[in-house]
């Protein structure tokens, strides 16, 4: 397979986008979501992939690849992305042939995000092992390459330790000559290395702008490493909306303080101010993540906020 090549891109442009758990909620319920999401200015909608909401426990949780579809057909203008796939749960001849099935239904909208896997519980009550960091790791990185080569509308051929390919053919081809493939995580000794080599966009959720700041350096050493621009690599960074405490702990319950130093929190201005230092720090996509219920206060509130935010 030859090396990935890197759409030229300078990532001076700041996306906003909402991050839509599709878990505990009705598609009725996800749909009317989507909709106001798309009426303001937000250019980026994506879904989780889980059996079990994020909590590990319940288990009223939509589809990854159905709610993804449903999120292609069911808007017009924004990236329907997926933040993200786990690695460990479908094959990926599987999950490219989905993909370029997306990608047709929402006319080249489609991006796929590919992560390792960290549910443990959902991996026990599925019969799937859950092996180490590293292994899981290991095949998150061949993972993605065999997503890149079936995507990119050649026959693929491919012998590795977890997959073979001989002449594999997605048919139709997604609609986009370069589906961007995004890998979400933040570990710095591994994933972002991986992030580095292979992927278009990379991904982390609910860490503070300092926090954020450190990845994003050693990302770029990573690129530079690999003799990659790092401006190829778009920047993204999931954050919570609370005005204030009780909104807090009402949408995350127990993880509630583990998730504090990545919410945006108190007045418009307030907000505008930490949306501010994540750019600073070197984001190029901010996306609220939303869980059921859906709080449509906080949508507003960070709306609100990117109207006030300049214009770059």
């Amino acid at each position: 397979m030859s090396e990935p090549t890197w759409p030229t891109v300078t990532c001076v442009s700041i996306t906003f986008g909402v991050h839509t758990g599709p878990a505990n909620t009705t598609v009725d319920e996800l749909r009317s979501l989507w909709q106001r999401i798309e009426s303001l200015p937000f250019d980026w909608i994506s879904i989780w992939d889980h059996f079990y909401a994020a909590d590990g426990r319940s288990t009223n949780s939509l589809d990854a690849v159905v709610a993804h579809t449903l999120l292609a057909a069911d808007t017009e203008r924004v990236r329907c992305g997926s933040l993200v796939y786990c690695a460990g749960y479908r094959h990926p001849g599987v999950l490219a042939n989905a993909i370029a099935a997306i990608d047709q239904v929402s006319g080249g909208r489609a991006d796929v995000g590919v992560g390792a896997g960290w549910l443990a519980d959902e991996y026990a009550a599925y019969g799937i092992t859950y092996p180490t960091a590293g292994k899981r790791l290991d095949l998150m990185e061949e993972y993605v390459r065999c997503l890149r080569g079936l995507l990119s509308g050649e026959p693929f051929t491919h012998s590795g330790e977890h997959f073979e390919f001989t002449d594999a053919i997605v048919d139709p081809a997604p609609v986009q000559g370069h589906v961007p493939i995004w890998i979400g995580g933040g570990g710095e000794q591994r994933t972002l290395r991986i992030v580095a080599e292979l992927a278009d966009g990379w991904n982390v959720p609910f860490i503070g702008p300092d926090d954020y700041a450190r990845k994003v350096g050693v990302l770029a050493g990573y690129c530079d490493e690999f003799g990659r621009d790092p401006d190829t690599m778009r920047c993204s960074v999931n954050v919570g909306c609370a005005p204030d405490d009780a909104s807090l702990h009402r949408q995350f319950g127990d993880i509630a303080e583990f998730v504090r130093p990545g919410v945006l929190m108190g007045s418009t201005d307030q907000m505008v101010h930490m949306i501010g230092s994540y750019v600073d720090a070197g984001a190029a996509q901010i996306n609220l993540a939303l869980r059921a219920p859906f709080e449509i206060a906080a949508l507003e509130a960070v709306a609100d906020a990117i109207a006030h935010f300049p214009a770059t």
